[in-house]
């Protein structure tokens, strides 16, 4: 590679008297419109006059600081509710829910005068206080960001800023000063287990691949993000690829491998975009290829789009799919590490395992197991969605409890509209579809490998989905079920079968045309299927019925015996009648129902016809004055 061009992007900075505007070019922000704020950001700095900068390479030539503005992309910054998201530097200033219009103000107040914005500051929903920088913010104050610190700093799209901020370093480090035995020994020492979910020694399946004699060997990174509400693998290729690249490169030297694969959801174009871009950056420059950063060493890399599969998640379905081949799971050992993908020794990890190697490489053993437990050191990247104030992208250590994230980091529980609500919480659903519920007696639990399989839940991926008292349990076990029947690949019988006859059941019950017997049979069908199944996603698929079994048992007795939603969720099981005594005539209610249903005239009480209401809650979720009654 060319030698000088690397070592001027290592010594590519933003001067630090260059004001500097960043905007958040993550998925969500660019959904809440991100693009047209960048482009109102770059109208405006023109129309004052200012030359605009948008990349480093523009930095090599000198630059009038007074005359000159800096306007980045970065990836996700974590507070997704929020978007779009803007920060002002070198001040720091921090601004939430930014829209094209906005840009002048922040332009004319904070950039030229120094003065704040205050209506886009960050608001607390519980204090109303007004914070200025993301420091001082409990969202961000409450984590610890290793893996997404660079994430929310870098331009994606940019090869120059990642070198400048340290990238690749730990690569030429492992070439110029390791072997593949103590690469192997010091991911080990590190402690790092795997972030897709099973947390197996990411040290020790590498040294399994490393101790196969084969003339041909894989790493694939598998970005195949499945869960419902997770997007954790899906914003760190977002913001950070280069970090992506340089963690298969390590791998792949640790074992020998010199081709690489990365299968990623055909759902997430941003990031396979982005992706593909690094890739032919690295391979531009001479970081990857046959020569890689201008040693022996040769390392390749494809980018594979999965067709949406969850089952490919799964490493044997994975490598089928890569193959060509349909994407079904089977038997193991042997393991990918022995024989794996075109039947060739094979390393696979998950994004964020990966994009952790380099950074363990960087700090070192001893200040990287400062964070986390004993036996789960580091950090952890959750998807924190659902019921909750703050919900986006979170890292935390791996000792961090359940009630730090949703109360403190999270900012707490949320009722349906979105407002805080202090005694709202009822669980939450950590590991994704194979995941489990957690009630409010696991709030002070470690969120670490051991812990929660100790009480039968995952980490899984990270996914993390609070609910609040008005969620129907019942309903959430069917949800759940009716994704894993779907997804399921038909392979196994007890999988393909077994969790529609569950499912099946589940719709009885939310019909209020359950039995008692009902639960038992839920309970022996997610153990026939646990014990038969022959992959991860069929023997976790019952988790959520199990869960909600065992810490909601009283709302599927509710409604089997009672033929009663608590919740008010399962339409079949509620009913609605107006209180005349409250109702005022406002006439909300009628103009809300969907089949005209309540009658009544204006300034009188109404009443709702039970023979036509559906049972929508349309009525009871608009009306001001508690007069709707729901049983």
């Amino acid at each position: 590679m060319n030698e000088h061009r690397f070592t001027l992007w290592q010594h590519s900075r933003i001067p630090e008297d260059l004001q500097t505007v960043t905007v958040c070019t993550g998925t969500g922000c660019l959904a809440s419109g991100a693009t047209e704020v960048i482009d109102a950001f770059r109208t405006v700095l023109e129309e004052y006059g200012f030359k605009v900068l948008e990349s480093l390479s523009e930095l090599h030539e000198n630059h009038d600081s007074t005359h000159t503005k800096f306007l980045k992309k970065s990836g996700c910054q974590g507070l997704c509710a929020m978007g779009p998201l803007v920060s002002v530097w070198p001040s720091g200033i921090f601004y939430v829910h930014v829209k094209a219009a906005d840009a002048r103000r922040i332009i004319e107040q904070t950039v030229l005068k120094g003065k704040l914005v205050s209506d886009l500051l960050y608001t607390d929903p519980i204090r109303k206080e007004k914070h200025i920088h993301t420091r001082e913010i409990p969202f961000y104050r409450g984590q610890k960001r290793q893996v997404l610190a660079a994430s929310g700093n870098l331009d994606p799209n940019s090869i120059e800023d990642y070198i400048a901020s340290g990238g690749y370093q730990a690569l030429r480090q492992v070439y110029s000063d390791m072997d593949p035995t103590s690469l192997c020994r010091l991911i080990s020492d590190a402690g790092l287990r795997g972030r897709g979910g099973a947390g197996f020694s990411t040290g020790k399946k590498w040294e399994l691949a490393r101790l196969r004699e084969s003339g041909k060997k894989y790493v694939i990174c598998n970005a195949d993000e499945g869960d419902p509400g997770a997007f954790m693998d899906r914003s760190i290729i977002e913001g950070n690829p280069h970090a992506v690249i340089e963690g298969m490169m390590i791998a792949a030297y640790a074992i020998s491998a010199d081709e690489g694969y990365i299968y990623v959801r055909a759902e997430y174009p941003l990031a396979v975009q982005r992706m593909r871009r690094a890739i032919a950056d690295a391979e531009s420059a001479g970081i990857l290829g046959d020569h890689a950063l201008g040693s022996n060493n040769a390392f390749h890399i494809r980018v594979v789009e999965g067709a949406g599969a969850f089952v490919c998640g799964e490493e044997t379905a994975l490598m089928a799919s890569i193959e060509g081949k349909r994407g079904m799971p089977r038997l193991k050992p042997p393991y990918p590490a022995e024989r794996g993908l075109f039947g060739k020794p094979t390393v696979i990890n998950n994004v964020e395992t990966l994009v952790t190697v380099p950074l363990i490489i960087r700090l070192g053993v001893q200040e990287y197991r400062k964070g986390g437990s004993a036996n789960s050191p580091g950090t952890k990247i959750f998807a924190l969605t659902g019921h909750v104030i703050n919900t986006g992208l979170i890292e935390v250590p791996m000792n961090t409890t359940l009630r730090q994230v949703i109360l403190d980091i999270g900012g707490g529980v949320s009722d349906d509209q979105g407002r805080f609500w202090e005694d709202g919480f009822k669980a939450v659903q950590i590991g994704g579809p194979s995941g489990a519920c957690l009630t409010k007696e696991h709030f002070d639990l470690p969120l670490d490998f051991d812990s929660l399989q100790g009480i039968g839940a995952m980490v899984g991926s990270g996914g993390m989905v609070v609910m609040n008292k008005n969620t129907c349990m019942v309903s959430i076990a069917a949800y759940f079920m009716q994704f894993t029947q779907n997804e399921s690949c038909g392979k196994c019988t007890f999988c393909r079968i077994g969790t529609k006859r569950m499912l099946e059941i589940l719709v009885r019950i939310r019909k209020g045309e359950g039995v008692p017997e009902d639960l038992q049979k839920l309970e022996e069908l997610a153990g026939q299927i646990i014990a038969s199944s022959l992959c991860g996603l069929g023997k976790t698929a019952p988790n959520p019925v199990l869960s909600t079994l065992r810490y909601f048992r009283d709302e599927y007795e509710a409604h089997i015996v009672e033929k009663r939603c608590p919740a008010g969720v399962c339409q079949a099981l509620v009913s609605y009648g107006i209180d005349p005594q409250a109702c005022t005539g406002c006439t909300l209610c009628a103009r809300n129902c969907p089949v005209d249903a309540i009658s009544g005239s204006p300034k009188q009480a109404h009443r709702i016809d039970p023979g036509i209401c559906i049972s929508c809650g349309a009525c009871y979720k608009v009306c001001k004055f508690n007069a709707v009654l729901r049983s």
